[in-house]
């Protein structure tokens, strides 16, 4: 059985309870996190958050792959993947 998704509403919902900001100016500033984050990967290819854990983008190599559906093999082009290792904060809370 999988667990429920955490979505923006829920974020932006924690933030009004949390800090009593109105919605509006908690979707804001959660739009806004996300915005500095995302430009941060595409800029300096790292961010690191305290307590909470590091996001990083890397190069994948090209390589041979197979469309699961057809069978047919394909070339997948190389390309940036965004990964994120947690801090040992995070992984003894989600681990405990």
């Amino acid at each position: 059985m999988s667990q429920p998704t955490l979505t923006r509403v829920e974020l932006t919902d924690a933030i009004v309870r949390g800090v009593g900001l109105p919605r509006q100016s908690s979707s804001d500033l959660l739009d806004r996190i996300l915005e500095l984050i995302g430009q941060a990967l595409e800029d300096e290819g790292q961010v690191k958050l305290s307590r909470f854990g590091n996001f990083s983008v890397r190069p994948k190599a090209a390589r041979e792959g197979r469309n699961p559906k057809t069978g047919i093999e394909a070339v997948i082009s190389a390309r940036q993947v965004v990964t994120f290792k947690p801090s040992p904060m995070l992984k003894a809370r989600v681990g405990n």
